[in-house]
C-alpha cells in the first residue's frame, strides 16, 4: 500500500512549482546555522491592563506567513534566498511575572549571542515584553534609539498595577536603559492618554508625533527625520510596533482597538523606510490578539510587518 495521497505528519497543501511562500524560508535556528533575519516569540500577555491573549500572537503569525509569496511585484524581485532562523518561543513562567520578565530577557540575550544573523525580529505578546528585549539589545549593542509606533505613551506610572503593557518605556528610561532623547513615538492618539504622561514624555525629552502631525506631515517623513537625528547618537535603532496604532478597520485584532489611527499602508510604508537604514537591527511586534481578530487580519497584517523588515 503505496499511501500516495496521504501524509500523516502535515496537513495537505496545494504547492505551485513557481512560487515560494514565506515559511517555506524559514530554518529553525542550531548551532552553526546562519540567517539573513533571526525571529523569536516572546508570549507573554499576562501583564496587559486589559484582558489579552496577545501570547497566542507569535504562532498565529508565523502561520499566517504561509499565506504570502516572496515575490516582490512593486520591485519586480523575488526574495526566495533570504533565509530567517527562527529561534522558538520562551516558555514563560505560570504565575510569576517577575520570572517570566527574566526569561524572555534572558532569551534574547542568548538569541544575541549565536551572532548567527544580522538582524532581528521579536514577536509579542503585549507590549510589556519591549522592556526585556530593548534591555537585552542595549546590553550588546551599547546606546539605544528606538522608534516606537504606537496610540499611547506606554509612560504609565509604575504604583498602580506594576510593570505592565502600559509601562515599558517608563522602565526602560528609569532603569537608564534608554535616554529620553532616544525615544521617537509616532501615532499618539487622541483621547487615548492621560495629559501627566504627555507632560512626562516632555520631561524626559521623548519626541513624539501625534495622528494629527502625521496627517499634516506625513509619517514617512516623520520616521526619515527622526531617523537622520538618532544616527549620529546612538549604535543602533530598534523598532517598536503597536499594531493599535493602526486604525480598528484595518487591525481589529489589538486589545486597544480605536478609530483614528493610521492606515494599514501608512504603517507599512514607514517601517519600510525605517528598516532600510543600516542602524536599524532590531524590530518587535506587540498586541495582537488573536482571539479578537477577524479572520487573521492583523496576524496578516503582523506578517506583513514582518516581511518590509524582511525583504529590504
Amino acid at each position: 500500500m503505496s499511501f500516495q495521497y496521504l501524509s500523516p505528519r502535515d496537513s495537505p497543501k496545494f504547492k505551485d512549482r513557481y512560487t515560494t511562500k514565506v515559511d517555506e524560508s524559514r530554518a529553525f535556528y542550531e548551532k552553526g546555522k546562519r540567517g539573513e533575519v533571526g525571529v523569536i516569540g516572546l508570549p507573554s500577555s499576562k501583564s496587559s491592563i486589559s484582558f489579552s491573549l496577545a501570547a497566542e500572537a507569535p504562532v498565529t503569525i508565523r502561520k499566517t506567513l504561509g499565506s504570502f509569496s516572496t515575490y516582490d511585484g512593486d520591485r519586480d524581485h523575488d526574495f526566495s534566498d533570504i533565509v530567517w532562523l527562527d529561534y522558538g518561543d520562551v516558555q514563560t513562567h505560570p504565575t510569576d511575572l517577575q520570572e517570566t520578565l527574566h526569561r524572555l530577557n534572558q532569551s534574547v540575550t542568548d538569541m544575541l549571542e549565536t551572532e548567527a544573523c544580522r538582524r532581528y525580529i521579536i514577536l509579542g505578546g503585549d507590549h510589556g515584553i519591549s522592556f526585556p528585549s530593548i534591555s537585552a539589545f542595549q546590553k550588546k549593542y551599547g546606546r539605544i534609539g528606538v522608534i516606537q509606533w504606537d496610540a499611547h505613551h506606554d509612560l504609565r506610572n509604575l504604583d498602580d498595577g506594576g510593570r505592565t503593557n502600559g509601562t515599558p518605556f517608563r522602565s526602560l528610561l528609569e532603569a537608564d536603559v534608554l535616554k529620553g532623547e532616544d525615544l521617537v513615538q509616532v501615532g499618539i492618539r487622541d483621547f487615548s492618554n492621560a495629559k501627566a504622561y504627555a507632560d512626562y514624555a516632555k520631561e524626559k525629552g521623548v519626541r513624539f508625533y501625534t495622528m494629527g502631525d502625521v496627517e499634516r506631515h506625513g509619517v514617512n517623513a516623520i520616521v526619515l527625520k527622526e531617523i537622520d537625528k538618532l544616527k549620529d547618537k546612538v549604535d543602533m535603532i530598534y523598532l517598536s510596533v503597536d499594531m493599535d496604532v493602526v486604525d480598528q478597520a484595518f487591525a481589529p485584532g489589538c486589545p486597544a482597538v480605536g478609530p483614528g489611527g493610521m492606515t494599514s499602508r501608512e504603517l507599512l510604508s514607514s517601517v519600510a523606510v525605517a528598516a532600510r537604514h543600516p542602524l536599524v537591527k532590531a524590530m518587535d511586534i506587540v498586541e495582537v490578539d488573536p482571539s479578537k481578530d477577524v479572520r487573521d487580519i492583523t496576524s496578516r497584517l503582523a506578517a506583513h510587518v514582518m516581511m518590509r523588515f524582511m525583504y529590504l
